[in-house]
C-alpha cells in the first residue's frame, strides 16, 4: 500500500513539475508541435472524405446503376444470349436497352464536328436517380420524339443551344436538352467521350448499327419487389460466361466502386502521411535542441533526488500534452479542409459528396497525432537518462551516442514498424508496404547523407579567402545547436514530391505529343467499311492531304491454346494456359511486310501462307509472355464463326508510342483477307481549320466514319492531367507546406541561440545588415541544396517511371526543374529573413546582462 501511494504521489509531483516547467516554455512547446499540425489536418481531411464517401457510394448506388441488373455485352446476342436475357425479363416489372457506340456527330448551327459516345435508348431507363437536364424533366421525353441530349461541355463548346440540331449519322435530331449529369457518369467520363443520348427506334435510320460497327449492348431491368437481384445473376453466371456476357447489381456496383475510389483515398491517406513524417522529424529535431537547453534543469532535479525516469516522464508529460492540443488544433483544421475536398475532387467520383463532420476520423488523427508524436520525441528524450548530477558542476556533457544506446535503437525500430505498419493498412499487399517503406526510408537517406556531406564538405574546404559574411554564413550551417539536416530533409521532400509530379505530367503529355514531322499522323479515321476504302481515300486526297496509312481490321477470338479451350480450363484448373485470354476479342489484321515501328525478337516473319499450309502468325512479345505462349505454340482463333489454325511464328517488339495503327496480333496475307473487316486510314492535318473542313466533309459523305483528332485528345489529355495534377498538388502542398512550418518552428526556435549569437556580432561591430545579410546567405545555402537533393530525387524518380513503367524516353524539362530550384530557394530565403528580423533588435548592451 505504501509502494502504491509513493508511485502515486511520484506521478503527481512529475504532472506537476511538468506543467510548471511548461509555464515558461508553452509557446516554444507549441512551436515543436506545430509541424505535425498540417499532417494531421491533411489525415483527418482524407478519413472524413473517406468516411463521407463510403457512407455516399452506399446512398446513391441505386443511382449509379439506374436499374436493379444491367446485363452487357460487346456484340449482337446470340439465340442463347437473348434467352438469358428474356428469362430476367420475365422476372422484371419494366426493362429497357441501351447500344451505346463511338460516333462523330455535327452541330448543324456551327459546323463543328465531335467524335463522342453515341447511346441509342429505349424504355424508362434509369429507374433510380434521374438524367439531371436543363431544361428539367426533357430526360423522360426526349425518346418519345426524335431529340437528342447533349452533354452540357459539348453544348458549351460548339455554342449549341436548346432547340438546335445535331446530325447523328444521316439523321438530324433537335437538342431537346443539356445534360449534366446520367447515372454512373463523373467530370473524367465525359471529359474523355462526352454523351449524346438519342431514341434507339432512330438508331436503324442513322445507318450507323451496320456489319462489323463496334457497338456495346446494355440491357436495364427493374425487378420484381423481393427479387434478389445478386442471387438472379450468380445464378445465371456461368451462361453468360459461355457467351461472353456481364452484368452489373447494385451491391456490385457499389463494392466495385468503393473498392476503386477506397485505393484513391488510401494513395491520398499516403501522401498527409508523408506530410505528418516530415512535421514529426521536425518535432524530434525541436525536441533535441529544448532538451540541450534543459540540461542544467535537468541536472539540478538529479542533484534534489529525482530519478533519471522521473526527468524523463516530466518532459515525455509535457511533448504528450502539447502534441494532444496540436493534434487536436490538427483535426479542427483538417474538418475545415474537408469542405473543401468534394470541390477538389467532384470529377474524379460520379455521386455527389457531402461534407459532414466524421468523428471517427477526428478520433483516428488525434490518436494518431499523439502517438507518432510521442515515438519521434523519445529520440532525443531517451538520452535524458543518461544526465547526471555531475552535469551541474560541468560545461559541456559527455552524453552517449545514439548510435550505442540499446534504447535509441528500440525507438528507430517501433518508428519503422509504425510507418510499415500504417502503410500495410493503406496499401495492397506486402510488396507494395515494403516497396513504400522503402521508398520513404531511401528518400530521408538519401536527403539526410546530402545534408551530412554539406556539412562535411564546408567544414573540410572551408573557404578561408572568401569574405567575412560568406564565411560567417556557411560556419552556420555546422555551428552548434544548426538545422542543416532537418531543414534539408523538410524541404528536400516536399520539392521532390512536386517535382516528381511535374516531371511526371511532362511525360505522359509527351507520350501523346504529335511529332513536328511532316509524315507523322494527326488524324485517324476508323469505322471505313471495306466498299467506301477507296471513297474515304479519295476524299482524303481531294482536301489535299496525305494517305499516310490505310490498315484493314479484323476481330478474331481465341478459341484454344494448344488444344486447350476455355471449357478445359474451367474443368481442370491444374492446365497452366491465360484462361483470360481464351474466348477472348482481338483486333488484329492482315500484311506481307512488317511496319517500321516493329521488329522481330524472336522466330521468323513470314508474309504470305500459301495454299493448305497452316499460317505463321505474329505476336507482340509482351502479349505473348502474358498469355503464357512461345514460338512453335499452337493457336485456334474463331473468325466470324471460321475456325483458323495457326503457328506462333514470331515475336514482335513494337513501338507503341508511334502515331500509327499497332496490333498485338497480324496475319500473314492469304488467310484471313475475305474476312468481315472494317478499315483505318491516317492523315495529317496542317491546322485547326483544315480539320474541321476534313471532317465535316467525312461527316456529310459518311456519317458512320468515326474520326479521331490527336490534337482534340491532346488537348482533352492535357486537361484531365491538369485535373489530376491539381489533386496532387493540392494534396502534395501539404507536405510542401509542413516543410516550411518546420523550417519557421525551427527558425524560431533556433532564435533564442542566435539572439545571443548576434548580440555577439553587434558587440564586434558587426552591422544590423551585416547580420541579415549572415542569415540569408546560411538559408540561401540550405534551401539551394534541399531544392537541389530534392530535384536530383525527383529525376531518379522519374527516369525509373519512364523506363519501366511508362517504356519513353527520358526527356525531363530542365526550366521547370531549374525554375523550382530557385522558387524553392528565394523561398526559403524569405521565410529564414522574416522570422529573424527580431534578432537583430537586440541591443548590444545585452550582452552584458544574463544570459538568454
Amino acid at each position: 500500500m505504501m509502494t502504491s501511494d509513493r508511485q502515486k504521489i511520484a506521478f503527481g509531483w512529475v504532472l506537476r513539475m511538468a506543467w510548471r516547467d511548461s509555464r515558461r516554455n508553452r509557446s516554444r512547446l507549441f512551436l515543436f508541435i506545430s509541424s505535425i499540425i498540417i499532417g494531421i489536418a491533411a489525415l483527418v481531411a482524407i478519413f472524413s472524405f473517406g468516411d463521407n464517401l463510403a457512407k455516399d457510394i452506399d446512398k446513391q448506388a441505386a443511382g449509379l446503376v439506374g436499374a436493379d441488373l444491367v446485363i452487357h455485352s460487346n456484340r449482337e446476342l446470340s439465340e442463347e444470349g437473348q434467352a438469358i436475357v428474356d428469362s430476367v425479363r420475365r422476372r422484371s416489372t419494366d426493362h429497357s436497352v441501351e447500344q451505346r457506340f463511338a460516333s462523330m456527330v455535327l452541330f448543324a448551327n456551327s459546323g463543328g464536328t465531335r467524335l463522342v459516345e453515341v447511346r441509342a435508348l429505349d424504355g424508362a431507363f434509369p429507374y433510380y436517380g434521374a438524367f439531371e437536364t436543363v431544361p428539367e424533366g426533357v430526360g423522360a421525353t426526349f425518346r418519345k420524339h426524335r431529340q437528342a441530349l447533349v452533354d452540357k461541355t459539348l453544348m458549351l463548346q460548339f455554342g449549341a443551344q436548346v432547340g438546335d440540331s445535331v446530325k447523328v449519322g444521316a439523321v438530324m435530331f433537335e437538342i431537346a436538352g443539356s445534360l449534366a449529369q446520367a447515372p454512373g457518369q463523373s467530370g473524367l467520363s465525359t471529359a474523355v467521350a462526352p454523351a449524346v443520348f438519342i431514341p434507339l427506334e432512330y438508331l436503324p435510320a442513322t445507318g450507323l448499327n451496320q456489319k462489323g460497327s463496334r457497338i456495346n449492348y446494355n440491357y436495364y431491368f427493374q425487378l420484381e419487389e423481393g427479387t434478389d437481384a445478386n442471387k438472379l445473376a450468380d445464378g445465371l453466371d456461368s451462361l453468360m460466361e459461355v457467351q461472353r456476357m456481364g452484368f452489373d447489381t447494385i451491391a456490385s456496383r457499389k463494392q466495385e466502386t468503393g473498392r476503386s475510389f477506397a485505393d484513391l483515398n488510401n494513395f491520398l491517406s499516403l501522401v498527409g502521411f508523408v506530410a505528418l513524417l516530415l512535421g514529426c522529424i521536425g518535432v524530434s529535431s525541436a525536441i533535441h535542441i529544448y532538451i540541450k537547453e534543459k540540461l542544467n534543469t535537468i541536472a539540478i532535479l538529479r542533484c534534489l533526488g529525482a530519478s533519471s525516469r522521473q526527468a524523463f516522464l516530466i518532459f515525455l508529460v509535457q511533448v504528450l500534452g502539447v502534441g494532444l492540443v496540436g493534434s487536436i488544433i490538427g483535426a479542427l483544421l483538417g474538418t475545415l479542409v474537408q469542405q473543401l475536398l468534394p470541390l477538389v475532387l467532384r470529377d474524379f467520383v460520379p455521386v455527389a459528396i457531402s461534407s459532414d463532420i466524421s468523428w471517427w476520423a477526428i478520433a483516428q488523427g488525434i490518436g494518431l497525432g499523439v502517438c507518432i508524436a510521442a515515438l519521434f520525441a523519445l529520440l532525443p528524450l531517451v538520452g535524458i537518462r543518461n544526465i547526471a548530477p555531475l552535469n551541474t558542476l560541468r560545461l559541456s556533457v559527455d552524453t552517449s551516442s545514439p548510435i550505442r544506446d540499446r534504447w535509441s535503437w528500440l525507438v528507430y525500430g517501433l518508428i519503422g514498424l509504425f510507418i510499415f505498419s500504417y502503410a500495410y493498412i493503406q496499401l495492397d499487399g506486402l510488396g507494395q508496404t515494403l516497396a513504400f517503406t522503402m521508398g520513404v526510408v531511401l528518400s530521408f537517406l538519401v536527403l539526410y547523407a546530402a545534408a551530412s556531406l554539406l556539412v562535411w564538405l564546408v567544414r573540410r574546404f572551408f573557404p578561408s579567402s572568401w569574405s567575412y559574411l560568406w564565411r560567417q554564413g556557411l560556419s552556420n550551417l555546422f555551428r552548434p545547436n544548426n538545422q542543416t539536416v532537418i531543414l534539408i530533409i523538410a524541404i528536400g521532400l516536399g520539392t521532390a514530391f512536386i517535382a516528381t509530379l511535374f516531371a511526371v505530367q511532362g511525360m505522359l503529355i509527351t507520350r501523346v505529343s504529335l511529332s513536328s514531322s511532316e509524315n507523322q499522323p494527326n488524324m485517324v479515321l476508323f469505322d471505313i467499311q471495306s466498299p467506301q476504302k477507296t471513297a474515304v481515300a479519295d476524299l482524303v486526297a481531294a482536301q489535299g492531304l496525305p494517305v499516310l496509312d490505310q490498315v484493314p481490321i479484323v476481330t478474331v477470338q481465341l478459341e484454344a491454346i494448344n488444344g486447350v479451350t476455355a471449357d478445359d480450363a474451367r474443368r481442370d484448373s491444374t492446365i497452366e494456359v491465360s484462361r483470360r485470354a481464351l474466348g477472348g476479342e482481338l483486333r488484329s489484321t492482315y500484311r506481307s511486310e512488317l511496319s517500321d515501328s516493329e521488329k522481330v525478337t524472336e522466330g521468323e516473319w513470314i508474309g504470305e501462307t500459301a495454299a493448305g499450309d497452316t499460317a505463321r502468325v505474329s505476336l507482340e512479345e509482351g502479349y505473348a509472355r502474358r498469355i503464357r505462349v512461345d514460338i512453335g505454340d499452337e493457336l485456334l482463333f474463331n473468325v466470324q464463326g471460321v475456325r483458323i489454325p495457326t503457328i506462333i511464328g514470331s515475336l514482335r517488339e513494337v513501338d507503341w508510342n508511334r502515331v500509327q495503327t499497332n496490333f498485338r496480333l497480324i496475319f500473314p496475307t492469304g488467310v484471313i483477307d475475305d474476312a468481315p473487316q472494317f478499315h483505318v486510314l491516317m492523315t495529317r492535318v496542317p491546322d485547326d481549320a483544315t480539320s474541321a473542313r476534313m471532317q465535316q466533309a467525312v461527316v456529310t459523305q459518311f456519317p458512320n466514319v468515326s474520326i479521331i483528332d490527336l490534337g482534340l485528345i491532346l488537348s482533352v489529355l492535357d486537361a484531365i492531367l491538369e485535373k489530376i495534377g491539381f489533386v496532387i498538388r493540392f494534396m502534395g502542398g501539404f507536405s510542401i507546406l509542413t516543410g516550411f512550418v518546420v523550417l519557421i518552428a525551427s527558425v524560431m526556435i533556433s532564435k533564442y541561440q542566435r539572439i545571443k549569437e548576434s548580440v555577439l556580432l553587434r558587440t564586434m561591430g558587426a552591422t544590423r545588415k551585416q547580420i541579415l545579410a549572415i542569415t540569408a546567405l546560411e538559408y540561401f545555402f540550405l534551401g539551394g541544396i534541399a531544392a537541389f537533393t530534392g530535384v536530383l530525387l525527383a529525376l531518379g524518380g522519374s527516369w525509373a517511371l519512364a523506363v519501366f513503367s511508362f517504356e519513353i524516353p527520358f526527356t525531363p524539362d530542365i526550366a521547370v526543374m531549374l525554375l523550382l530550384m530557385l522558387g524553392v530557394t528565394l523561398l526559403t530565403v524569405l521565410i529564414g529573413l522574416v522570422n529573424s528580423r527580431g534578432i537583430t533588435e537586440r541591443p548590444p548592451l545585452e550582452i552584458l546582462g544574463k544570459e538568454v
